[in-house]
């Protein structure tokens, strides 16, 4: 914080941070909160153009970033990747680098500086700046369906507020957890993992690299080792543990484990008895837990005291006025509707960074006073939630309306599935047709038989009329950088079409997949 001010940085000034998963991440991020200034945090795997579009935007001063570090055995070169992003943004004056891997690496004299020098006889004692509760203290950027990605602004009161409430009721994080959560900082949660561990007392633990390398029992053998109380993860990358076999779970000392957190995407029902019956030992359960950016959190989640329906949501959390809509901006059950929120809550953000218009469009266009957050909800006979996925990802066939999760989940469910995505295409009949790409397990290979029997399957589930037009076989589907299946960029892709704004693509190779389908 004291080396940040004597660079410059003060109140209201932004910061970039391009950083793996490391200590010196969260260090980064308090000690811009420290000073007032509001620190943008950027994946660690982006690329130049990426980090550039945001750095651009908001107009960073400074951008902090590392040498380097390790992803599946490869080095990833974070500081040349830096080193184009501040050529294309005239507004970052300094570029901070922490010595991660000890590797020769480019350097601009007058701008770069190490980490360590710079903090180097700096006093330790930095008091914070008391700023107003509603004063921004974060910009996160996500990706938009086209054009460039929107910076939603979240605040020093209703951030730090949303996330000990969230972490709180929902987590059960209390002094002397271990929060371990399988994240990035470029995504909300890394963010919120910091600051929630923090606030309750207790210890954020940051992962750098892959779950299942350089051995299939990475993640395991770190809930052991350091006694891991509270553990978050995705479906996805549940559904990439899940063909290592559940010998690596069993390998391990998983006593320390209370509790496991999942948010991300919507859930497939075998992932998810894989999870709770193996690393949960059929006992802990499963918080499941989603919102967005922009929430500074979550809209719906599970309790650790009240019942849990399998893939399910308890209901909204307390504080979010959550209601599920149909067409008509009335509440609906038994049927899929739009997830919205009927009235302001702690931690709402102020909107998207200098585009008040964009950010109107987007969630207040639809119904006045009600925020549409574009997620397709069904609340069942019992009263649990479930997320379909988002509402531009909608199915609409022959007059039937349905997420696409549904149809994934049948195809998930086939011994040979290891993922699925499903998105729907125009028809001259029935108005969309569903198109299937699947990915196969290991030992399975694709054929005639296998594609009509999954074709059969989901319409023998799911009704004649949602049989799939086609099911293709791909090596890989294209993801965020946390685990989200692009469903929009496959439809485009597949289409022919302008995909749209890919800075959050983990997998590029992914969209060549799609082409080569079969």
């Amino acid at each position: 914080a004291n080396a940040l001010k004597r660079l410059g940085v003060g109140e209201g000034d932004r910061v970039g941070v391009f950083l793996p998963m490391s200590p010196e991440a969260a260090v980064a991020t308090l000690a811009a909160g420290r000073i007032g200034a509001i620190y943008t945090p950027c994946f660690s795997g982006y690329g130049a153009q990426a980090v550039a579009s945001r750095l651009q935007d908001c107009e960073a001063k400074v951008l902090i970033t590392a040498d380097g570090f390790q992803r599946r055995g490869q080095v990833v070169k974070m500081k040349e990747t830096a080193d184009e992003a501040a050529a294309l943004s005239p507004s970052v004056k300094h570029v901070l680098v922490y010595k991660r891997l000890g590797r020769e690496i480019p350097w601009t004299a007058g701008r770069d500086q190490w980490w360590q020098d710079l903090i180097a006889g700096e006093s330790d004692q930095c008091p914070a700046l008391p700023v107003e509760a509603d004063r921004p203290c974060l910009l996160i950027y996500t990706s938009g369906t086209t054009g460039r990605p929107k910076g939603a602004v979240l605040t020093h009161g209703g951030f730090l507020i949303k996330c000990a409430h969230d972490f709180g009721y929902l987590m059960d994080v209390g002094p002397g957890d271990r929060l371990f959560w399988l994240t990035d900082l470029g995504w909300l949660m890394g963010p919120m993992l910091i600051t929630a561990g923090l606030f309750h007392g207790g210890t954020a633990v940051l992962f750098e690299g892959v779950q299942d390398y350089p051995k299939a029992d990475r993640l395991w053998a770190l809930v052991e080792r350091h006694e891991v109380t509270v553990m978050g993860m995705s479906p996805t990358a549940v559904r990439a543990l899940m063909p290592h076999g559940a010998e690596h779970v069993h390998a391990h000392e998983l006593s320390s484990l209370r509790l496991i957190g999942s948010t991300g995407e919507p859930w497939n029902p075998e992932p998810y008895r894989w999870l709770f019956e193996n690393a949960g030992k059929a006992r802990l359960p499963i918080i499941n837990y989603t919102g967005g950016t922009e929430i500074s959190g979550g809209i719906l989640g599970c309790f650790p005291i009240a019942p849990i329906k399998p893939c399910s949501f308890a209901g909204p959390i307390p504080g979010m006025a959550a209601e599920c809509f149909g067409e008509d901006g009335k509440p609906v059950r038994g049927q899929v509707g739009e997830l919205v929120v009927k009235a302001p809550w702690p931690g709402m953000t102020q909107g998207f960074w200098k585009d008040p218009q964009r950010y109107e469009e987007t969630y207040w266009s639809r119904w006045p006073g009600v925020w549409v957050h574009g997620d397709w909800a069904f609340v069942d006979e019992d009263g649990f939630w479930f997320i379909q996925g988002r509402s531009d990802d909608t199915l609409k066939i022959a007059g039937k309306r349905l997420g696409p999760a549904e149809v994934e989940s049948v195809l998930v469910g086939h011994p040979a599935v290891a993922e699925a995505g499903v998105v729907g295409v125009p028809h001259a009949v029935k108005g969309e047709a569903i198109v299937c790409f699947v990915v196969l397990r290991r030992d399975s290979a694709p054929s005639e038989p296998l594609r009509a029997e999954l074709a059969e399957r989901v319409a023998k589930q799911m009704g004649k009329a949602l049989k799939p037009e086609r099911v293709l076989f791909v090596r890989d589907l294209p993801k965020t950088r946390s685990a989200k299946v692009m469903r929009r960029v496959i439809r485009a892709t597949y289409l022919g079409n302008e995909p749209g704004d890919l800075s959050s693509l983990e997998n590029p190779a992914a969209l060549k997949a799609i082409t080569e389908a079969h």
